[in-house]
């Protein structure tokens, strides 16, 4: 028996919301593994200085930009032909605005909805037809979080964002299935990045986090890089519509 290949050479990633944070980790490990990416995000100066950081960590690496914004349903459908067909999606474009539900204004629910689950099906959907038509057999990763699992003080709408998304990850995991086109979804816990980095300056918020992951500390941008690889790749090859937990054991509970 041989292990399966974690390596993804010769095939096309595409990364949203991959200019930073998540997107940039996730973005240098497929790099790094072999693949060709396609950083997707909104504003093309940080496109610019993200492709710079995966090139550094991945020298003569593929790395191709794509300048959009993901809530356009009519952009993401036109555009997408110009830079798939993809073999990986690393569906990760999202946002937060934590506040008390008396707190939070209609805005609020539907800026954190058109990022968090709306822009998640558009580019879905654009891919998976591409698959579809391709032939390929490929990879969709949804980046949710361990709130997509449980609750959290002053995050009921990110909360029913990210459980929309984990319901829409294994309805997909069954519809493409016999397709051999793969859903999955990584759950994070905090992780210190810019998104974060207001919130955890709270010395009681952080400890609030440090008490509830059983590992005892924050989660760092390198401890995702390894589970997307991993459901990019062939080693995850039996692996859908399945939730992989990058908590430190905060869901263990």
């Amino acid at each position: 028996m041989q292990t399966p290949s974690f390596r993804v050479d010769g095939r096309k990633a595409l990364v949203t919301g991959g200019s930073r944070g998540i997107g940039l980790a996730a973005a240098c490990a497929l790099a790094q593994a072999g693949a060709h990416v396609v950083l997707a995000a909104r504003t093309e100066s940080d496109l610019a200085v993200a492709r710079r950081k995966v090139l550094a960590s991945q020298p003569g690496a593929e790395v191709s930009l794509w300048n959009i914004d993901v809530t356009d349903s009519a952009a993401v459908r036109s555009t997408m032909p110009e830079h798939g067909p993809f073999h990986i999606v690393v569906n990760n474009a999202g946002t937060n605005r934590p506040a008390l539900l008396s707190e939070l204004a209609d805005g609020d629910l539907d800026a954190v909805f058109e990022l968090n689950v709306k822009a998640a099906f558009y580019v879905a959907r654009e891919a998976t037809r591409m698959m579809l038509e391709h032939g390929i057999h490929g990879s969709i990763i949804n980046v949710s979080s361990q709130m997509g699992h449980v609750g959290g003080p002053k995050r009921t709408v990110y909360c029913a964002s990210k459980h929309a998304i984990e319901g829409f990850t294994k309805a997909l995991a069954l519809e493409l299935g016999s397709s051999s086109i793969r859903v999955n979804t990584v759950c994070p816990t905090f992780i210190e990045t810019e998104m974060t980095k207001a919130m955890l300056e709270d010395p009681a918020f952080r400890e609030y986090v440090k008490s509830n992951i059983v590992l005892g500390r924050i989660a760092r941008l390198e401890d995702i890089m390894g589970a997307v690889v991993f459901l990019a790749s062939d080693a995850s090859a039996m692996v859908t519509g399945s939730a992989i937990m990058i908590d430190g054991g905060w869901t263990a509970a």
